[in-house]
């Protein structure tokens, strides 16, 4: 097969995208996907995907011979995360009479990925616009990306941290010459850049610290489906693996980001809280970077937006107006609101667990309040799996006296981060609720405390339904329980009797508008 960077026959890249576009045999019809520096062909179950002729700053496909090369990385970044989806590389050639053909042996017009062809439909945005994503899912979704991480090769920090200042002053060009008002664009660049002098020292030392991984670098909504029902992560970033060298967090941030676009803030939150619950511990102590890093996908959405090929202005249009609402996503992000602590009380069977997931969500800053649960704590006391039962000794007051302590300090620890917690334990002891409240106090932050009630009929029936969840408590227990003296319970009670989205609006009504803005 001869290769030369011009056909040899003067055609140009249209040429084979006019053949794509008509269909191999005729059989199926052909849709057509047009990004900055791509078109994908999908045809069948066949998807083709040709690099355009293009050199931009990042990427340089300017060649035949250049685009082969990306065509090579492409495979070989893409089959390391979804090897179902990416099958080979494959030439584009012409025939002794003249016609185009996929693979073959005469002169090669283009080089093309071929991959298999999926359901539009199963892909994350998608099941974002439709309300179709669930918690199930999102714990899923925040595993893949885990495991991800934790496969991804380690990388060199520095360019990673070098690589900040460079693209927040493209973004500003780029927004600013996108006509967004000035003033906006000045105050994001600001933000962004004071974020990023406060937070060089913390984002090197996560670099020396093996945070800085080969990522996948493109992980917004539209780049993560589903296929036989699990989630899986395609379309990496194969051109630079530079610009994908980055700190997890700043990977992670393109979905938490995404979600919050889509208007999913609490499967944002979920998102955010399982994946904590995966990774290093380290990575609460980075909390901070978040507003930065969630902005800066906010705004780098934008940019590529307002860049996308259109072929009518209704097209652009509407690119134009979707850019409009990340670039407003990214100046909120960037200036977040100060953080608070929120404790949900109530003995076993009140729903504080149910109540704090869902409450996650509409506790700002965006995304939400990483949750903090006793259960889930006295399981990693103990090093075992959160669904394992502990016996009664993991139940003496010294122990729960010390699973009380560490979320205390756990909840400071990322309160000092700039983030808000809600801790999700039982709270049933005078002293073990002056105890949380004091956190809050010393930290200077708001303090809002809820208790749950429902009546034992009532709990013991929801705990007897509980399947695979990390609470031991039994019937028994509840009825145990039940005696207990509370003393002055000093907290906003709420009555959780009723449905859990009932117990939602309820602790909503009761809480501060301050304390529930994050819904988006």
């Amino acid at each position: 097969m001869p290769e030369t960077d011009l056909p040899p026959d003067g055609s140009s890249q249209q040429d084979v995208f006019d053949f794509l576009g008509h269909g191999s045999d005729g059989l199926f019809p052909v849709k057509q996907i047009d990004t900055h520096g791509a078109a994908v062909f999908l045809e069948g179950n066949r998807a083709l995907k040709i690099k355009r002729a293009v050199k931009f700053p990042f990427l340089d496909y300017s060649t035949l011979a250049k685009r082969k090369t990306a065509c090579e990385q492409e495979l070989a970044v893409g089959q390391r995360f979804a090897p179902t989806i990416y099958r080979r590389v494959v030439p584009i050639t012409r025939t002794d009479n003249g016609a185009l053909q996929i693979g073959g042996d005469g002169p090669v017009m283009e080089w093309a990925v071929e991959m298999m062809r999926f359901d539009d439909s199963a892909t994350l945005d998608h099941l974002a616009r439709a309300g179709s994503l669930g918690p199930e899912l999102i714990d899923a979704v925040a595993d893949a990306i885990a495991a991800s991480h934790l496969a991804a090769p380690l990388a060199a920090s520095a360019p990673w941290v070098a690589s900040i200042e460079p693209i927040l002053a493209d973004d500003t060009a780029e927004l600013a010459a996108g006509g967004f008002a000035a003033d906006d664009v000045s105050a994001l660049d600001r933000g962004s850049r004071a974020a990023l002098g406060r937070l060089r020292p913390l984002l090197e030392r996560r670099g020396a610290a093996g945070f800085v991984r080969w990522c996948h670098g493109d992980l917004h909504l539209a780049n993560i489906v589903i296929l036989d029902g699990k989630p899986t992560l395609f379309d990496a970033i194969e051109f630079d693996p530079i610009i994908a060298s980055v700190d997890v967090l700043y990977d992670l941030a393109f979905p938490l980001m995404d979600l919050l676009h889509y208007g999913r803030g609490s499967d944002s939150a979920q998102l955010l809280n399982r994946y904590l619950a995966e990774t290093a511990d380290d990575n609460f102590d980075a909390l901070s970077a978040l507003p930065l890093l969630l902005s800066m996908r906010a705004a780098i959405r934008a940019k590529v937006l307002l860049a996308r090929p259109a072929a009518d202005d209704s097209i652009r249009d509407a690119n134009r107006a979707i850019a409009e609402s990340y670039f407003a996503l990214a100046l909120r992000l960037i200036a977040p609101p100060p953080p608070r602590l929120i404790a949900v009380g109530g003995l076993s069977g009140t729903g504080k667990s149910v109540l704090a997931r869902a409450l996650s969500g509409h506790v700002p800053p965006l995304p939400g309040a990483v949750v903090l649960r006793s259960d889930v704590a006295r399981k990693r006391l103990y090093g075992v799996a959160d669904t394992e039962r502990l016996p009664a000794t993991a139940y003496t007051p010294d122990v729960t006296e010390k699973v009380y302590r560490g979320l205390a300090e756990r909840a400071a620890r990322i309160l000092n981060q700039g983030h808000s917690v809600i801790v999700d334990a039982v709270f049933s002891k005078p002293d073990e609720r002056q105890a949380i409240e004091a956190i809050a106090a010393e930290l200077a932050v708001p303090f809002h405390g809820v208790f749950l009630t429902a009546d034992l009929d009532i709990r013991i029936a929801r705990v007897s339904g509980r399947i695979g969840d990390a609470s031991d408590a039994t019937p028994e227990i509840v009825r145990q329980q039940h005696s207990y003296a509370h003393g002055v319970i000093g907290w906003t009670t709420i009555d959780a009797g009723g449905t859990p989205a009932e117990t939602l609006s309820r602790t909503l009504a009761a809480l501060p508008q301050t304390a529930q803005v994050c819904s988006t």
